[in-house]
Order: structure tokens, then C-alpha cells, then sequence
């Protein structure tokens, strides 16, 4: 029997994907914001396809706010964009 893959739902196009396709927007205790590429930091991940069109789409609608409940500002934002970009 094949080993089930877990989903996440990317915050962009809000589609269920496998967690190996999605990056993993980390928020630690101490409230930095960062993408976890491992996958394995701590603390409340989020996540989101590798493309600048659903990060995009996650910024505008303010999902990452709601999941982090905080604001987040925009040269967070613009850090985040450069390491997906990377």
C-alpha cells in the first residue's frame, strides 16, 4: 500500500496540493515571518505554491494576516516575494 502524501491548501489559489508541491510560510513565537524551505521550523506555518501569481493573490486578499492574526508589513512582504523569488 502506497504511503499517503499529506495536502495543504495554498493561500493563493486556495487548492489542496501535496505538501512536497507548496512552500511553507513560517511565523515563529517571537512573530518573525520567514519561508521555511524545510518545511520542519517551528511554530504556525501557512502555505503557499512556489509562484509569484498566488503569492500575489495571498497579499491582496490579506490571507497571511488572518492566518497569522497580525499584521504584517509590507517590506515583510517584499522579503518574502525576494526568497521565493530567489
Amino acid at each position: 500500500m502506497p504511503k499517503k502524501v499529506p495536502e495543504r491548501r495554498c493561500l493563493g489559489c486556495m487548492e489542496m496540493k501535496p505538501k512536497t508541491d507548496l512552500v511553507r510560510v513560517v511565523k515563529s513565537k517571537d512573530e518573525n515571518i520567514a519561508l521555511d524551505l524545510s518545511g520542519k521550523a517551528p511554530g504556525r506555518g501557512a502555505y503557499i505554491c512556489k509562484s509569484t501569481e498566488c503569492f500575489e493573490k495571498a497579499k491582496k486578499a490579506r490571507r497571511f494576516e488572518r492566518e497569522f492574526k497580525m499584521q504584517i508589513p509590507d517590506d515583510v512582504y517584499s522579503k518574502l516575494e525576494a526568497e521565493l523569488n530567489g
